[in-house]
This record gives structure tokens, C-alpha cells and sequence, in this order.
């Protein structure tokens, strides 16, 4: 293997580390929040740093090899890596935000059992996964598949901001807490969308196709 192709790996093998960090900050930050854990919410918080030494490492790494006039193919592995860390650095932040309201939260009595919650994270979760495994295994058809799915999360996230808003209204003492377990479920939808995005830039690498802002991606599953 040349330096050049090491350096090509080293990249990929810092993507999957910070995908595997920034999965695992999301899924630290809703057990927090569902067993009403402070230490473990601050410990997200304290965490999000190695995910944005990862975004910094990952973009140094890229540039060094972008001087190298790369082949076309490998032009777009560095640029979507780049996107790539990007996206994943901003699942660390929602996870972050996440951690923060859990921690408000908990200064009062459970509004009501998390049931949609956990629900659209796992959902948004495995469209991460998904998105990352396209990568790696070369599949894009998989990234494809990942991206109608993002649709199921914006319901959910629709679905329970209205029963919140009513609560609201019915309950004005919940205000407080209805809202910062909205802020929750839009931070759960924005880490969808980041896997969303993932997902088409896996697409790009490997069909050269940009199907961002398109109805393409709409119309497939």
C-alpha cells in the first residue's frame, strides 16, 4: 500500500470512530434523559469536545491529500468525508442540547412516561448506522433506502409537538417542561436529517450523483 493510499484509510478509519462517538453521545444522552441522569447528561456535554477534535483531525487529514491532486474518485471521498465529519459533528451537538434540556427536565416532576421520544432517537439512530454502513460496505442503494425514511421522524416530531401545544394549553403549569421536551424532539428530527444528508452524500461517492434538493430522492426508497 502507497503512503498516499494509507493516508486514504486513515481517513475512512477517523470517519468510523467519530461515527461510532457521535451514535454513542445520542444514545448516552436519552438514557439520561429517561433515567433522569445528571451525571450522565454532563458527561455528553463533557464529551462533545472529542467529536469536534475528530471534525478538525478528519478536515486536516482531507486537505493534505486535496493538495495531492487526487483522481477524480478519490476527489469525491475526501470531499464527502469532509461533509461527512461535518454532519457528524453536528449529531454530537444535538446530543449536547439534548443532555441540557434533560437536565432542566429533571429539576421538575416527568410530564409523562417518554414513549415517542426514545422511539424517533432509535429511528433516527439506525438511519445513522445505515448511512454509515453504506459507506463503508460501498452500498449505495442502502443510502438510498435510508432517505424516505426521514419523513416517519418528521411525523412523529409534528405528532408530538401538537399533543405538547395542547397540553400547554389545557395545563399552563407544563409550559416550562412542554417546551424543552420540544426543543428534545427537534433535536431527534435534526439527527435524522443529518443521517438524511450522510445518506446522500453516500450516494454522490459512489453514483457521482447529487440528489440533494431533488425529487429524486423523494421518489425512490
Amino acid at each position: 500500500m502507497t503512503h498516499y493510499a494509507e493516508e486514504l484509510a486513515k481517513l475512512k478509519e477517523s470517519l468510523l470512530a467519530m461515527a461510532s462517538h457521535a451514535e454513542s453521545a445520542v444514545s448516552r444522552a436519552m438514557r439520561a434523559l429517561v433515567d433522569r441522569d445528571d451525571a450522565l447528561a454532563r458527561k455528553v456535554e463533557e464529551d462533545d469536545n472529542v467529536l469536534d477534535q475528530f471534525e478538525i483531525e478528519i478536515d486536516d487529514t482531507a486537505i493534505h491529500l486535496l493538495a495531492k491532486a487526487p483522481l477524480a474518485t478519490e476527489l469525491r471521498l475526501i470531499t464527502v468525508a469532509m461533509k461527512i465529519s461535518q454532519n457528524l459533528e453536528r449529531v454530537g451537538d444535538e446530543a449536547v442540547t439534548i443532555s441540557r434540556r434533560a437536565v432542566e427536565l429533571n429539576t421538575e416532576p416527568q410530564l409523562k412516561p417518554y414513549v415517542d421520544l426514545p422511539r424517533m432517537a432509535a429511528m433516527s439512530l439506525e438511519m445513522l448506522r445505515e448511512a454509515i454502513t453504506a459507506f463503508v460496505n460501498r452500498e449505495p442503494e442502502r443510502a438510498r433506502a435510508v432517505i424516505p425514511r426521514d419523513q416517519d421522524v418528521d411525523d412523529l416530531n409534528r405528532q408530538l409537538h401538537r399533543e405538547l401545544s395542547s397540553y400547554m394549553v389545557e395545563r399552563p403549569t407544563t409550559i416550562t417542561r412542554c417546551l424543552r421536551l420540544m426543543v428534545i424532539s427537534k433535536a431527534i428530527e435534526r439527527i435524522a436529517d443529518h443521517a438524511t444528508n450522510i445518506a446522500e452524500e453516500v450516494v454522490y461517492l459512489y453514483e457521482a450523483k447529487d440528489i440533494r434538493h431533488s425529487d429524486i430522492k423523494r421518489n425512490e426508497t
